[in-house]
């Protein structure tokens, strides 16, 4: 599958539909900001110059259901840490995964950091995102957050980077050294999964900051999706039949969210497909506003 079509499938997969209807729109700090609907979906939408892209949607008829392919992507992470008891998520987006993960491990606790406070409120008044005593919701950056967590002491088992909005990802959530700081978050069981790059400039440069930082990562891809999630750890990873046997165990559970687990193993990979040779990212080379429109 060629580079251009990756590209042509992210924007597709992305972008909203030209029929939808817009119920809410607002201008926040950082973006302008759109509710549209369109036939059974919901979808949250940050409005650009050039198009718009779906950051989040809900199935107004199924609302357990992961509309989008990248978020059922993320569960993979589970098949290294099939129970995890603390929960951070970067990004939230309408509140896709704290909800789910929510429901499905009800006694963990959640923390997710979200830069706009806008994004919060549209989530609870349109996406049924609820702040509970389990899963809290901290309003700022997210470097600044990790940071002062690791200065804390604070761990977590289960750690999502989904800062992601189609084609762009803050540079400062992509160098070595904030990754090293994810790292220090995990626990000793801890999993961090990432959505990101599929097909861009950056993704030589990301891919080797990653295996910088973690050693040999999951790289896992599916057919069609446009989308690439990394999953990593401090930990060696487990082998396929090991994946097999924690998805078959998972199956169950996930299948209320659509979520066909068991065929994510044979798609999670450590081969290199990117120049091994390429620099990492850091904080003083930090070239992703250069490259992306590139």
């Amino acid at each position: 599958m060629s580079r251009g079509y990756l590209i042509l499938l992210v924007a597709l997969i992305f972008a909203t539909p030209l029929t939808a209807d817009v119920i809410h729109r607002e201008k926040s700090i950082y973006r302008n900001i759109e509710v549209q609907e369109s036939g059974r979906d919901r979808c949250l939408v940050f409005a650009q110059r050039s198009d718009d892209r779906r950051q989040s949607c809900v199935n107004l008829k199924d609302p357990d259901r992961v509309v989008f392919s990248y978020v059922r992507m993320a569960f993979a992470g589970l098949l290294l840490n099939e129970r995890p008891r603390s929960i951070l998520i970067v990004g939230l987006g309408g509140g896709t995964l704290p909800t789910a993960l929510g429901d499905l491990y009800p006694e963990a606790t959640i923390d997710v950091i979200e830069i706009d406070a806008a994004v919060v409120r549209v989530a609870e008044a349109y996406f049924d995102f609820k702040v509970t005593d389990r899963v809290q919701v901290w309003v700022q950056d997210a470097r600044v957050f990790i940071k002062r967590a690791g200065r804390r002491g604070d761990h977590y088992d289960l750690i999502i980077l989904d800062a992601f909005t189609g084609e762009y990802i803050p540079e400062h959530l992509m160098t070595r050294e904030f990754l090293q700081e994810v790292r220090s978050l995990l626990s000793d069981t801890g999993v961090l999964v990432a959505n990101t790059f599929s097909s861009s400039d950056l993704y030589d440069y990301e891919s080797a900051t990653y295996r910088d930082v973690f050693g040999k990562f999951f790289n896992f891809k599916l057919p069609a999706s446009g989308n690439r999630v990394v999953i990593a750890s401090p930990n060696p990873l487990p082998d396929t039949e090991a994946l097999r046997a924690a998805a078959s165990r998972l199956s169950k559970p996930l299948s209320r969210f659509g979520v066909a687990i068991d065929s994510f193993p044979r798609f999670l990979t450590t081969r290199a497909d990117w120049d091994e040779d390429a620099p990492v990212l850091t904080d003083q080379f930090s070239p992703a506003n250069l490259l992306k429109n590139r």
